[in-house]
């Protein structure tokens, strides 16, 4: 039970599914939530739930946190600051469709950037992997149509999703210089109190702008679920299958999030899938699979 419930490969598989319930979440609620007010309601949240666990880690390693200081800023201002806030920001002024293309491109500059700053290079299988995964991606937000695929433009959103792609790339190969020796609820909290620190003038400069949350039910659970379910677990989950299968693999994962937002988009919106959808998840899946593989010794 304990290497199941701990299995990297499910923590994973798990962060990819409680992002695309927040994908699913943003997109339903976008007229009510500003991009930069959910952003930064939501860490607040998970702020709340890490703290509990982090306090009492803090006076015992406290010592080894501020010496590690420059990279719990770079990890901080990139995964918590940038990349949500980016991404909520580009969905504002492009498709779901192109967002989410450009999302998917995640796993090769990840790849690209573990190669340059790591020199980790991926097996034949890992690197057949990434490209039947892709593949399975792009049939999925093409909808099966190549006319589709190839009239997709950049525009205003387009930039700020590549700008979110590109940093959360670094901030999957910056787990890689994590400060050692400390307790990875300690590490969050302090990630997250640096993303506020970055959110905190950009909130106030969408305020200034007078755009304000929504109050009602759906508004107040969509930021509880943002904070509670994709930011604190979807986090945790993420970074402990990271560390343990490396940035390469651990960012294809990324993959999943079309294939599970598809499911959720059946069960919660009635939109059945058609026969690319199934086509398109069975070569996500098979590529991740291919990359699970281990060589015999």
């Amino acid at each position: 039970m304990n290497r199941f419930r701990f299995n990297p490969y499910l923590l994973l598989v798990l962060a990819s599914l409680f992002w695309a319930g927040n994908m699913v979440m943003g997109r339903g609620l976008r007229d009510d939530l500003p991009p930069v007010a959910l952003a930064f309601w939501r860490w607040v949240v998970a702020f709340a739930c890490v703290l509990p666990l982090a306090v009492p880690h803090l006076k015992a390693q406290w010592p080894r946190l501020r010496a590690a200081w420059k990279q719990v800023i770079v990890l901080g201002v990139f995964g918590v600051g940038f990349y949500n806030t980016f991404s909520y920001v580009a969905v504002q002024y492009t498709t779901a469709t192109s967002a989410t293309l450009l999302n998917s491109f995640i796993p090769v500059a990840t790849i690209a950037l573990a190669f340059v700053f790591l020199g980790k290079r991926l097996s034949r299988p890992e690197a057949v992997g990434v490209l039947v995964s892709l593949v399975g991606v792009l049939l999925l937000i093409s909808r099966g149509s190549l006319e589709l695929l190839f009239g997709l433009s950049l525009n205003t959103g387009d930039l700020w999703m590549l700008v979110a792609v590109l940093t959360w790339s670094i901030y999957t190969v910056g787990l890689q210089w994590r400060p050692q020796g400390v307790h990875p609820m300690l590490q969050l909290a302090a990630f997250i109190f640096v993303g506020l620190l970055v959110m905190a003038p950009m909130y106030a400069w969408e305020l200034s702008g007078g755009r304000t949350v929504n109050l009602h039910a759906g508004s107040v659970a969509g930021i509880l679920y943002a904070g509670v379910i994709a930011a604190f677990l979807g986090f945790v989950c993420f970074n402990a299958g990271l560390v343990a299968v490396g940035p390469a693999v651990g960012s294809l994962f990324i993959h999943l999030q079309p294939v599970f937002a598809a499911i959720l988009s059946t069960l919660l919106l009635g939109e059945y899938p058609a026969w690319f959808h199934y086509v398109g998840m069975t070569l996500v899946l098979g590529g991740i699979a291919l990359t699970m593989r281990r060589p015999r010794a």
